[in-house]
């Protein structure tokens, strides 16, 4: 059987750096991103906030699937959200970040309607946690347990209102409305790297906080690749559309996985409880509510 063609945006960002080593294997792969990689000869520079998408229509002939990762960034402009659970808040946020992430956005619309044009069945948006992000408030004082998918998505920065933005484009896409139904599923990652209480500085909640959102590079893997291959992903209302919460099976967890274990059987195989379990000994002392 051919392998699926499967593209890769933000093709040397972190996330597509965790999943390469499988997804190479996997799938034959076009791989874009937005500036070049010295070390990786197959990767194609591509404007894509561009939006004459002829300039690049080329790459996404053929393709089953697409993996969305990029996003905009520019020097001296902070976009990424603030830990908003802490007692000190942050303060004001940039406007100039506003146009950074509505690039993000324009990206993220333009690969979607190549998916339409192109006929490319399912797309999957690489969103965050940060898209609901508002409540982590309630999550670590204890007023609140858990954050599904279903739960509105609600921040107040611009780097999570850009997600939660990827979000409600991937479902319009996903009803037809723009002229073909385009599959959609939105990964809202948690914390893609390893939790080492030496980088929190004795902050216990944020240690807590991302001990509880923590993902694998084998569950990432897995989730993107039956995010990919499952036949059917419709939701209850019969929309081939589905967020997921990018996290692996964690003992601290607080963001809900059970519709991705329903609808594409996934089985996160790590436990930031197990995998960092030395550190958790040595510096948990307390119960890591900000209360």
């Amino acid at each position: 059987m051919a392998k699926k063609r499967v593209l890769i945006t933000g093709a040397s960002g972190e996330i597509t750096r965790q999943l390469l080593p499988t997804f190479r294997d996997r799938y034959d792969l076009v791989l874009l991103d937005t500036r070049p990689n010295e070390h990786a000869s197959d990767i194609e520079v591509v404007d894509l906030s561009d939006t004459n998408v002829d300039n690049y229509r080329k790459l996404f002939k053929g393709v089953d699937a697409i993996v969305h990762n990029v996003r905009s960034t520019k020097p001296g402009v902070k976009t990424s959200a603030p830990r908003q659970w802490l007692k000190d808040r942050p303060g004001s946020e940039p406007v100039e970040g506003y146009f950074v992430e509505r690039t993000s956005v324009d990206m993220a619309f333009n690969v979607l309607r190549l998916a339409v044009e192109e006929n490319i069945r399912r797309v999957v948006i690489t969103s965050s946690n940060h898209a609901a992000d508002w409540y982590e408030t309630k999550l670590h004082n204890g007023k609140l347990d858990t954050i599904g998918p279903e739960t509105y998505p609600l921040s107040d920065n611009f780097y999570g209102w850009a997600k939660a933005t990827y979000e409600h484009l991937g479902f319009m896409f996903a009803t037809g409305r723009l002229g073909r139904v385009v599959e959609n599923v939105q990964v809202r990652v948690g914390a893609p790297r390893p939790i080492r209480a030496a980088d929190f500085s004795g902050d216990q909640v944020s240690f807590k906080r991302d001990l509880g959102g923590y993902i694998s590079e084998r569950d990432m893997q897995q989730l993107y690749a039956k995010s990919i291959d499952v036949e059917d992903i419709r939701n209850e209302d019969g929309i081939p559309f589905q967020v997921f919460y990018g996290v692996s099976n964690n003992t601290r967890g607080y963001w809900s996985i059970a519709n991705a274990r329903k609808v594409i059987g996934y089985e996160p195989e790590d436990d930031s409880e197990v995998l960092f379990a030395d550190d958790i000994r040595a510096h948990i002392t307390t119960n890591g509510r900000t209360m």
